[in-house]
């Protein structure tokens, strides 16, 4: 799907978040010349197509109190990766999973599922969990912990495309 000028402005006036106001479509539309309703209607075309995969919400989870967050890494059975990959992401406090390929002999884990707590403890606990629900089809695990954050924004287009 090709954007139009309209896509890229509309695009360009949300990817930092809609305006925190009551009618967040209406200040979007009044930016771009146009009416909430028209803003509403692209971007549910665009949620439709694909070509923008949510609108929601990011809390920030530091702001919430979870601030022991970790990338927990898994060594798991490729034949059943996906399959768990998708029990895992389902979990309360995983909020990312994914599988990456291995990078033998350094690197061995292949399952990515970053958990977060209140507490060390607490992620640590989370870890138990998935590692209940891998079972033997794991042989190994981390856990990366943060300790700064250095980027938390998503994908930024340009305002002016470059020929």
């Amino acid at each position: 799907m090709a954007l139009d000028d309209f896509d890229r402005a509309l695009i360009a006036a949300t990817q930092g978040g809609l305006p925190l106001v009551p009618r967040p479509y209406d200040a979007v539309g009044q930016r771009l010349g146009v009416s909430g309703q028209q803003v509403r209607e692209r971007l549910a075309q665009m949620l439709e197509t694909g070509l923008i995969r949510r609108i929601g919400a990011v809390p920030n989870h530091y702001r919430l109190g979870f601030t022991a967050n970790g990338m927990s890494v898994w060594d798991v059975d490729d034949a059943l990766v996906d399959q768990l990959g998708e029990r895992i992401g389902q979990l309360p406090g995983v909020s990312h999973c994914y599988r990456r390929p291995r990078r033998l002999p350094a690197w061995p884990y292949n399952l990515f599922a970053m958990l977060h707590g209140r507490t060390r403890a607490e992620v640590e606990q989370q870890a138990v969990q998935v590692q209940q629900l891998l079972g033997a089809a794991c042989t190994g695990h981390d856990i990366l912990y943060s300790t700064a954050i250095l980027k938390k924004t998503g994908l930024r287009l340009r305002q002016s495309q470059e020929s």
